[in-house]
């Protein structure tokens, strides 16, 4: 029941604005927005049978037994928090929160009514919602945006911001696009709507068909950092949807999207939602990777964050120090990230 609750909450599945005639306007939309393929966090849920979620090599030196924190975050480190509970939430108390939930009267009927869950995954922008209206204790995602700082200073709510882990923000054209690499001023140009065609580029004759996310997600986030100040091309609105993983489908689906250029995070795009038909480019001359963003020579690696907002959880300070432990980082590594410390 928890497998089947938590995928009920963490993946909303969204169906794109006129879906029959869908794919051919966004083949001839200079800029589109997408919504998500199905991925399944159901095959991480910390203990479920055969979870994906990364593992201790030994018991964990934390150890919760009550006032267990909410958790909430974005799809691409579900694994991560998931493996965090995995070692320090007792597996009978997050499985045995199904059995404590009490009736109510609805519709003339008794119907059991569920408690609100521990662990959920509402996504970058459900996360940091919940959090400043203080139903989730700590989230994990990236960076905010304007409009979530925006939120949380006319809620009153300060947030408190916890590196726990590096990632490195990619972009990814199809594999049959001949270009392998793009200059940081290079994708500014393409985003801002400045540069249209890829043989520009030395790709084809084709026109670019550059996708975006909707804003206060983590990854559109990111991309309004990556611009660095250039005004960012306006997409058409009526196809606004919420996830990326479907950005990997469509630029993957050479037919028609060969054309397409997409961007998402690095564990995201080779791991939870990993397309063969995708290549990831190059920028400024450094292919991403676990060892360029751990170096530093990747351009765009950055910190994501276990973040507060003044929660009385007397665990959750507790918690995220354990994170910051050989056992909290080394979970963060076998789950595909790169760790801020080591026994810090």
């Amino acid at each position: 029941m928890l497998v089947k609750r938590i995928i009920l909450i963490c993946l909303a599945i969204f169906v794109l604005t006129s879906s029959g005639c869908g794919a051919a306007k966004a083949a001839e939309e200079p800029v589109d927005i997408i919504d998500d393929q199905y991925v399944n966090l159901d095959l991480y849920a910390p203990f479920a049978q055969n979870t994906l979620a990364a593992s201790l090599d030994e018991p964990s030196s934390l150890v919760l037994t009550d006032n267990l924190p909410r958790l909430n975050g974005a799809t691409a480190l579900y694994p991560v928090y998931s493996a965090f509970v995995r070692a320090v939430y007792p597996e009978e108390q997050v499985l045995g929160q199904w059995e404590t939930g009490e009736t109510e009267i609805f519709d003339g009927k008794e119907v059991y009514k569920q408690p609100e869950p521990l662990i959920v995954c509402h996504g970058t922008a459900g996360a940091y919602s919940q959090l400043i209206s203080g139903e989730a204790d700590i989230i994990f995602v990236a960076g905010p945006s304007e409009n979530q700082l925006k939120q949380a200073e006319e809620a009153g709510v300060e947030l408190t911001f916890t590196p726990i882990g590096r990632e490195s923000f990619v972009f990814f054209v199809n594999a049959a696009n001949p270009v392998d690499g793009l200059t940081t001023q290079d994708i500014q140009r393409i985003y801002s709507g400045e540069a249209v065609n890829w043989s520009g580029f030395g790709g084809g004759d084709l026109p670019i068909l550059a996708y975006q996310r909707p804003a206060d997600s983590g990854s559109q986030t990111a991309l309004t950092e990556f611009m660095a100040g250039v005004p960012l091309m306006s997409p058409p609105a009526e196809n606004v949807a919420l996830a990326m993983g479907e950005m990997m489908e469509r630029v993957s689906a050479y037919q028609n999207y060969e054309n397409a250029i997409g961007y998402s995070f690095l564990f995201f795009a080779t791991e939870m939602a990993a397309a063969d038909k995708i290549k990831l480019l190059a920028i400024d001359g450094v292919a991403p990777s676990r060892e360029t963003v751990a170096d530093g020579s990747y351009p765009f690696g950055g910190d994501f964050y276990a973040v507060t907002a003044g929660t009385d959880n007397p665990n959750a300070k507790i918690f995220i120090e354990w994170m910051l432990s050989e056992q909290g980082q080394s979970l963060v590594e076998k789950t595909g990230y790169t760790p801020v410390s080591k026994d810090s």
